[in-house]
């Protein structure tokens, strides 16, 4: 493994929300939401996510989708830290390790675990862009 991809997992790992862009249904505008994610043990993101939140929908029919991981809480200039940007597909995840991946890492999910539209979503990254700070 290279440096940087140690960083980028170092990163990824010690993080638990991201700011999430999809393409907006119809016209493709760019849309961001905040997220929480998980990881597994190849530190791919996980995320738990409604049907019925506007960033679902649009994965539906775009499953494109950037997540930005921000490492910079606390510092007095954020533009030191580091984040990075990962760039693929959120493609729909069924797997135990992903719950108990994301249920220890947010415990307060459980509640909508078993509510019938939420559903789990791997960010298959395809290109990664890291700022080191």
């Amino acid at each position: 493994m290279s440096e940087i991809g140690a960083s980028v997992r170092r990163l990824i790992r010690g993080q638990d929300r991201g700011s999430l862009a999809t393409l907006l249904a119809g016209d493709g505008t760019p849309y961001a939401s905040l997220v929480l994610y998980a990881t597994l043990a190849d530190s791919t993101p996980v995320l738990f996510l409604s049907a019925l939140a506007e960033h679902t929908k649009n994965l539906k029919i775009d499953p494109r989708a950037s997540l930005l991981v921000d490492g910079t809480a606390g510092l007095a200039d954020p533009l030191i830290g580091a984040r990075a940007t990962l760039v693929g597909r959120l493609e729909e995840f069924d797997g135990r390790e992903a719950r108990s991946r994301y249920l220890a890492r947010h415990p307060s999910a459980e509640i909508y675990a078993g509510f019938g539209d939420f559903r789990f979503y791997a960010l298959r990254s395809a290109r990664t862009h890291l700022v080191a700070g």
